[in-house]
């Protein structure tokens, strides 16, 4: 059994490891959680002891196949909850993160089973991100960021890089959610901004936007 708090750390290494192919340095993990290096080198020290983490001097930390099972299973705990909010409470995808923050700590594996099973065993969260089975496995798509499509190109919106609420809301706004069409029509060499159609509209969306948007191509 595992704190929340360091259920939040091999949380947070877990997801630095899915973008960096080297250890996870303290300073990077503070500064995913907010907190300070010292405090993040006493957990580390905790963790080791636990046989979750390895810590190397000047390679950094990583997750053991064991750190890394744990941290799937916080993982798939909180995104059966983000869909559980969105399709069975009415939360829109904006407001769940929070609070699917509180509830990936319930330690009861029968209840996630059984809303996994509830909800027809879904792949993905409301944002994209896959869910990991209760193996810790995961389901992994082509993607590509919407940055990287050429002139006339286009795909399905798949997912988002960014899942703050901010963003979230500001492209409901623009009516871009998973699932739709997106065409580029332009790509601007000035500022890297992207004319995009998207529900038969037209629009411009800036460099920033379109490096969060995860698109599988047609």
């Amino acid at each position: 059994m595992f704190s929340q708090s360091e259920e939040n750390y091999i949380k947070a290494i877990y997801h630095l490891e899915t973008i960096s192919t080297k250890g996870i340095s303290t300073n990077a993990i503070a500064k995913k959680l907010t907190t300070k290096a010292s405090s993040v080198t006493d957990m580390i020290k905790k963790l080791s002891e636990k046989e979750v983490v390895v810590y190397k001097k000047y390679q950094g930390v990583t997750l053991t196949d064991f750190g890394k099972k744990v941290a799937a299973n916080v993982v798939r705990k909180h995104r059966l909850w983000e869909v559980f909010l969105v399709e069975k409470l009415n939360f829109s995808w904006d407001e769940v993160h929070d609070v699917a923050e509180q509830l990936e700590h319930i330690k009861s594996p029968k209840l996630i089973n059984e809303i996994d099973a509830f909800l027809g065993f879904p792949t993905h969260d409301p944002h994209g991100d896959p869910i990991p089975d209760k193996e810790g496995k995961i389901n992994i798509i082509e993607k590509s960021l919407l940055s990287t499509l050429l002139k006339n190109e286009s795909g399905i919106c798949v997912g988002v890089n960014d899942s703050s609420s901010e963003f979230l809301q500001f492209l409901d706004k623009k009516g871009i959610t998973l699932g739709k069409q997106i065409t580029v029509l332009e790509k601007e060499d000035f500022d890297n901004s992207v004319s995009i159609i998207i529900d038969n509209k037209k629009m411009s969306i800036s460099n920033k936007i379109a490096n969060n948007l995860y698109i599988k191509k047609s």
